[in-house]
């Protein structure tokens, strides 16, 4: 399987696990907010655990490789704080959802489509950067990609009676995710000279998007389900997990 192959399938496969959601949606009894409070909890302490110990660091890596220590590290701190205002830019350009249940998971899906770009990103590029890295993150984005997918299944199914449509759609945008890696990959090979410094930009631009979904969407979501102090084990169990498996990694 060539590197390209590799990264596309990884990239695929994270993105399908919006539609898995879906299916978790409206194949089991969801009454039980607590689980999707757990799901949530434990994806945050994934996704933030990762960005700090190993997606940042690639980027100061990458870009103190290609223009020296000190700059590269201002370089790659700015460029996570970048990523963190461009999500929150993003969140005030996107359409707040409405009481309409349709309307919710419509606005869910494009939501999620549109983030899924950069995770596709991220994911596609660090596959090609470093196999064992690409497998970690896929294994972060899809399962937090699962509780977004039940976010907009649920609503679907319940305004349009349909688990067929419910499940399509959260597909559908989960699909993007493979879509905006390759698109990115072929675009930005052929813009950048010194692909070393793109890698580093990207991990640490991506860096801070995946810490601010965590901060300022999952856990404050999370948190309207289940306790406080639930929240935090889960929080911290993910971070666990996605510890032990980056230290196993090591020793493949």
């Amino acid at each position: 399987m060539s590197d390209i192959t590799f990264a596309f399938t990884l990239t695929l496969l994270a993105g399908l696990a919006t539609g898995v959601g879906g299916c978790v949606a409206l194949f089991t009894r969801m009454e039980n907010k607590k689980a999707l409070s757990v799901c949530l909890s434990f994806a945050a302490g994934v996704m933030i655990y990762i960005s700090f110990a190993e997606i940042l660091l690639k980027g100061f890596e990458g870009l103190e490789a290609a223009y020296g220590e000190g700059m590269g590290y201002l370089i790659a701190t700015v460029a996570f704080f970048g990523g963190v205002a461009f999500m929150a830019v993003l969140e005030k350009i996107i359409p707040q959802k409405g009481k309409d249940l349709k309307r919710t998971g419509t606005l869910s899906a494009i939501a999620i489509a549109i983030h899924n770009f950069p995770e596709g990103f991220i994911t596609f590029m660090a596959a090609m950067y470093d196999p064992a890295l690409g497998v970690a993150i896929a294994i972060a984005v899809a399962i937090h990609n699962i509780p977004e997918g039940i976010a907009m299944a649920a609503p679907l199914y319940y305004a349009t009676g349909s688990k067929a449509k419910a499940i399509a759609i959260s597909t559908l945008s989960g699909l993007t995710e493979p879509l905006g890696g390759l698109v990115a990959w072929l675009a930005l090979r052929h813009i950048f000279g010194d692909v070393g410094a793109v890698f580093g930009l990207t991990f640490a631009a991506v860096g801070g998007i995946m810490v601010f979904v965590a901060v300022y969407q999952l856990l404050p979501t999370a948190g309207k389900y289940d306790s406080h102090a639930s929240v935090m084990r889960w929080l911290f169990a993910g971070m666990a997990v996605m510890a032990a498996s980056l230290v196993a990694m090591e020793f493949v």
